[in-house]
């Protein structure tokens, strides 16, 4: 085996993990207790538990792609193309919706015309509240 294919097998795998976590949705009530880096804005609208759901799933979830800052700078970024957007991008933030962002949250990127590589959390439909917290932490990384 080459040198730069047993260097690439261990970079692949850790990859695949990151992006099966992403993917994976889950129990973010479960997730809740291990998270808290503390690094993302704090989520506007909804109640404190909305709020800190949003927190948790943007920690556990989105951060894998779109980094602890927003700036699409996460671990699984370098191997994705197109780069994930960065959240801190201000012509971006005024030309999206709020209605946007959640409908590619719980529909992925494809849904919205954007990447397919972006996983949908359809355990989202429905959670209001959350959905506009999350927002609110996207929006927060404006620059």
């Amino acid at each position: 085996m080459s040198n730069a294919r047993r260097l690439s097998l261990p970079i692949l795998s850790v990859l695949l993990v990151a992006f099966a976590t992403a993917c994976g949705g889950g129990d973010t009530a479960a997730a809740a207790g291990g998270a808290g880096t503390g690094k993302a804005p704090a989520a506007a609208g909804g109640g404190a538990v909305a709020a800190q759901e949003a927190r948790t799933l943007y920690e556990s979830l989105c951060v894998t792609c779109h980094g602890t800052d927003g700036k699409g700078d996460g671990p699984g970024a370098a191997a994705l193309e197109p780069k994930p957007r960065s959240f801190r991008d201000a012509a971006w933030q005024d030309a999206v919706t709020d209605e946007q962002i959640q409908k590619a949250v719980v529909y992925g990127g494809a849904a919205v015309g954007k990447s397919p590589m972006m996983p949908a959390q359809p355990q989202l439909k429905g959670k209001t509240e959350v959905l506009q917290a999350l927002t609110g932490i996207v929006r927060g990384f404006r620059q």
